[in-house]
């Protein structure tokens, strides 16, 4: 089903506890079009698009998303990926330390942000941002939100894969080295 482009659909049988395996969380962290090109690249990632989430308006755009985060829905395989792992990765790609901007995005939809579906999640998080603050080389405390998720507005199709599209389209995301995170 994955293989076919179904994987899309997936979300409300993982949170039903109905597809073993899997589990889903938004991640913002700047511009939603380099943290997808990242993630969907990361062993054990089974699908991302990109979306709007975090904001109380309702059928967000790339035009109009008040509040809104710019963030990767990302559905993962548990056996090949656990959440830390994936939250490695994701501190990793973008300066968590700076508020509402990376690189030339500033506002309050390029924050840094992670959108949690399970208790396990949010305490895993907020565990990870206090090692972090204790250990990382960031050099500033940690700023990402950690917040319950809620709707999640896909952005429009051209956003979807975009540096895949543009291959020399615009990014401020890089991976950076494992001792960024001190630990």
């Amino acid at each position: 089903m994955e293989a076919e482009g179904y994987a899309r659909y997936l979300e409300p049988f993982i949170l039903a506890g109905l597809v073993a395996k899997r589990d889903v969380v938004y991640l913002a962290g700047g511009c939603f079009w380099g943290m997808q090109e990242i993630l969907r690249k990361i062993p054990g990632v089974v699908y991302t698009d990109v979306g709007y989430t975090g904001g109380t308006v309702p059928n967000a755009t790339y035009r109009h998303h008040p509040g809104h985060a710019e963030a990767v829905r990302v559905i993962y395989d548990t056996e090949k990926l656990s959440f830390e792992q994936l939250l490695r990765y994701f501190f990793r790609m973008h300066d968590p330390t700076t508020p509402n901007r990376q690189g030339n995005d500033i506002g309050e939809s390029y924050r840094s942000a992670i959108f949690y579906h399970s208790e396990a999640q949010r305490r895993i998080a907020l565990e990870f941002i206090e090692r972090l603050n204790k250990y990382s080389k960031w050099g500033a405390p940690i700023v990402t939100q950690v917040e319950r998720a809620g709707p999640f507005w896909r952005a429009e199709e051209e956003h979807q894969d975009y540096l895949q599209k543009h291959p020399n389209g615009y990014t401020c995301h890089w991976l950076r080295p494992e001792e960024i995170l001190g630990f």
